[in-house]
């Protein structure tokens, strides 16, 4: 019979509780230190299953360590523990580093945050603001690494902060993402009948899908929520409040048959998108959609010029319209995990 374990992040926690932080008293006292399961991994974002455990999975843990103790601490961790626990082993290769070694990540705070979001270490521990170029060349994905999985420990206090610094877009940058993700759909929207009504439903389908995955995406931001990467995108959308309606009603366009169907489905869900972005106390449209000229197809009300119309910061109003961030202008994984290639996308 196979042995039943435990979710990822339970895992971390009891290797914590149990080996590392007693290893630490006995061998270094009061190391100031935090414990987290964070970094890659499904189980960082609570989606692990049994599949998961076939690479990258096990006695992973993250422990941030001030004062500059990151390298004693990982010293003695290769040296001190022991060669399985749990019947697990505590050293494993990955598949981003084939070789066998003990697999808790140890770096100060502001180390590992500046390693997932590619902005300078100083920049997230320091008093000033982030940079508005900062913001757009974050991805969900690599915020979620930093802030979504959990803690069990911080004793200093910096990794709270981190966090608590990457709750969410200063409020214009938000409108801007969100004025951008609306001018994607609609400079598309009507195509989708467009496509249709000339026989093909294929290129029709396909263009759905693109304006699905803008919706989900769309949904997150409307909720103050990072997206994921696009594995789970679909997912976590479904947990956000009336994100099961949503994401029924976009099913709904992906399973389409013929194109008047699938537009009265993407319709149907720009409307809740629309009511939802009232419900959150931002300007919008009723109805969020209107007739594309005499055509029998459907287009976006001017809802990014609404928004783009609320921002008062001068840097972000003069923004090119409808760009947004670096996950909005580009889904290309080589692109979204290069930090530098993100900045690129979004400027100096």
């Amino acid at each position: 019979m196979t042995r039943s374990l435990p979710s990822g992040t339970a895992l971390a926690r009891a290797y914590y509780e149990e080996v590392i932080g007693p290893l630490l008293g006995r061998q270094l006292p009061h190391p100031d230190h935090a414990a987290a399961r964070l970094g890659s991994g499904s189980d960082v974002l609570g989606y692990d299953d049994a599949q998961s455990r076939d690479h990258d999975w096990g006695l992973r843990l993250t422990l941030l360590v001030e004062d500059g103790r990151a390298a004693e601490v990982e010293a003695l961790l290769e040296r001190e523990l022991p060669e399985e626990w749990q019947g697990m082993p505590t050293r494993f290769a990955t598949t981003w580093e084939p070789v066998v070694r003990q697999r808790v990540e140890v770096a100060s705070a502001a180390d590992f945050a500046a390693s997932r979001l590619g902005l300078p270490a100083s920049r997230l521990t320091g008093s000033g603001d982030l940079s508005l170029t900062d913001w757009r060349s974050l991805t969900g994905q690599a915020v979620l690494e930093v802030t979504a999985g959990p803690v069990f420990h911080d004793g200093p206090g910096v990794l709270t902060a981190i966090r608590e610094r990457l709750a969410w877009y200063p409020h214009d940058v938000w409108l801007y993402a969100l004025a951008a993700d609306w001018h994607r759909l609609g400079q598309e929207f009507p195509d989708v009948g467009r496509a249709g009504l000339r026989g093909d439903e294929d290129g029709s389908a396909v263009i759905a899908a693109r304006h699905v995955r803008t919706m989900l995406h769309l949904a997150h931001l409307l909720h103050r929520r990072w997206p994921p990467y696009g594995k789970w995108l679909a997912r976590s959308a479904a947990a956000l409040p009336g994100g099961a309606a949503l994401r029924t009603t976009l099913r709904g366009a992906l399973q389409a048959r013929d194109w008047r169907t699938r537009q009265e489905a993407l319709t149907a869900a720009a409307e809740q998108l629309g009511a939802l972005q009232g419900e959150q106390g931002l300007p919008t449209l009723h109805p969020a959609t209107e007739a594309f000229f005499d055509r029998p197809h459907i287009g976006i009300r001017a809802i990014p010029e609404l928004l783009a119309d609320a921002i008062t910061e001068p840097a972000v109003r003069a923004l090119p319209a409808g760009v947004g961030t670096a996950e909005q202008i580009s889904d290309n994984v080589t692109v979204l995990v290069d930090p530098a290639a993100r900045r690129r996308l979004v400027g100096p």
